[in-house]
């Protein structure tokens, strides 16, 4: 499925492919891998609320500060809360970005091997086989409760927004 029109880059139109998920849907699977290329599910993360912090690239200074903004505020929840980055970028370089930036609560994965994670949730950019900008929330019981795809891909996504659904669920 695509939808022309949803996002902007710099003011530029372009296409999102994949499945529409929508708020109160049923969270689909999905497949991506960590640092050392072993495979991550959802369902790995069974009975803990998600927050999904989706980015382009973590070679860009909006989705750095989305990653570190993210891993500063999981220090301050408890393990029933799993903050979860999702890119297109290589393992290796999420893996070297997150050791150098100090990443320690937030676990960043790579969903540049089969594009599941973006197939799944409607977020592959088709013009630039990237992941549009998006902020997930699933609760303990894999229900969305919140999904933000942001307009316009250099914007920040609504942090506080995301916070206070995140709030309402622990």
């Amino acid at each position: 499925m695509e939808r022309k029109e949803v996002i902007t880059i710099k003011g530029n139109p372009l296409t999102l492919v994949g499945n529409e998920v929508k708020v109160g849907d049923k969270a689909p699977d999905f497949k991506v891998l960590d640092g050392a290329l072993n495979e991550v599910k959802l369902s790995d993360f069974k009975g803990k609320i998600k927050v999904i912090s989706v980015t382009p690239s973590l070679d860009t200074p909006v989705c750095d500060m989305q990653l570190k903004r993210f891993d500063k505020e999981a220090t301050s929840l408890s393990d029933d809360v799993a903050m979860i980055n999702i890119s297109v970028d290589l393992p290796f370089a999420i893996s070297r970005f997150c050791t150098t930036n100090e990443i320690s609560k937030a676990k960043a994965y790579s969903d540049h091997k089969d594009l599941s994670f973006g197939q799944n949730y409607g977020l592959i950019i088709k013009e630039l086989r990237l992941l549009a900008r998006a902020i997930v929330i699933i609760d303990r019981e894999d229900i969305i409760r919140s999904f933000e795809v942001v307009s316009e891909v250099t914007n920040h996504p609504d942090y506080d927004k995301a916070l206070n659904t995140l709030k309402q669920l622990v």
